[in-house]
């Protein structure tokens, strides 16, 4: 079942990846956050409610908190990187946060076995490849890489701390919802003092028809970005920290996919190569 629960959340954040990608390509990277968010906040508000999650509040919502405040600065980078640079660059690098919750699994005492150690680094060293590294410095790709970099220290970081913050399943929804509600406030702040310093709201040509027709993706980037910190969640506490967490940091496969069958990105060889690597990772990783 770790493996089920990881591999759905990596299908989950590179379709999400992809639609914020495309998303910020049009409308500032902030709005997409808190309006994708602050609808995920509505639709996890309801369940909570409907599951009387309250009852679940505990000390271990503090890591809910905590991963709110460092996800809308993952998220905002990442957008942002993903704006200036081509997704099938970014979004692999993107990816080497996992050596967060793995670390973390590690020094809890973790031992995967051989297969298991040789599919993490067979499946990470795909996941890399599928990008097909073009690092020719650019300033633009230079910009993409510090954020891209920026980025994965912290979509780690929230890994570790969301598997955290919960041992139930209604006590994972009241933390989802509370990293959410945090993520909006934090996200909300941040485009304020954007717009205070002259940054945008609305997208550059100032339609604001434009966020109202884009909110079925908007929706669709905060709920999915929800289910796979979900996902993730319950993978992390069903089995070995370090194996779900490699398998969830897949998604940039699926973003590069993604991209080659929505914007035609050609896929280098390297790519292939890659991709072919991350899946003979996932297999040792599921069969270890």
């Amino acid at each position: 079942m770790t493996a089920l629960f990881a591999l759905a959340t990596s299908l989950l954040w590179g379709l999400a990846d992809f639609g914020g990608g495309l998303l910020t390509r049009r409308t500032p990277a902030l709005t997409v956050v808190v309006v994708s968010q602050t609808i995920a906040v509505a639709v996890l508000g309801a369940i909570v409610a409907v599951t009387g999650a309250w009852s679940e509040a505990g000390p271990l919502l503090w890591y809910a908190v905590a991963a709110g405040v460092v996800g809308p600065v993952a998220m905002l980078s990442f957008y942002k990187a993903l704006a200036l640079g081509p997704m099938g660059v970014v979004s692999p690098l993107g990816s080497l946060g996992v050596v967060v919750p793995v670390s973390v699994g590690l020094l809890l005492g973790e031992r995967p076995g051989v297969l298991q150690f040789a599919g993490i680094g067979v499946a990470v060293a795909g996941v890399l490849l599928a990008g097909g590294p073009e690092l020719r410095g650019a300033p633009v790709q230079r910009q993409a890489i510090l954020l891209t970099l920026l980025a994965a220290f912290g979509f780690g970081s929230v890994m570790a701390l969301i598997a955290e913050a919960s041992t139930t399943i209604t006590g994972l929804f009241l933390a989802l919802f509370v990293q959410r509600v945090t993520n909006v406030l934090v996200g909300g702040a941040a485009l304020y003092v954007s717009v205070r310093r002259g940054g945008r709201v609305l997208p550059e040509d100032g339609d604001p028809g434009l966020i109202v027709r884009s909110l079925p993706a908007l929706a669709f980037v905060g709920l999915a970005d929800v289910a796979a910190n979900g996902t993730y969640a319950i993978a992390a506490q069903q089995g070995p920290v370090a194996v779900a967490a490699v398998l969830a940091s897949l998604y940039p496969v699926v973003t590069a996919l993604a991209a080659r069958g929505v914007l035609k990105e050609r896929l280098r060889a390297v790519q292939a190569a890659g991709a072919g690597l991350a899946l003979v990772g996932t297999v040792l990783l599921a069969t270890g």
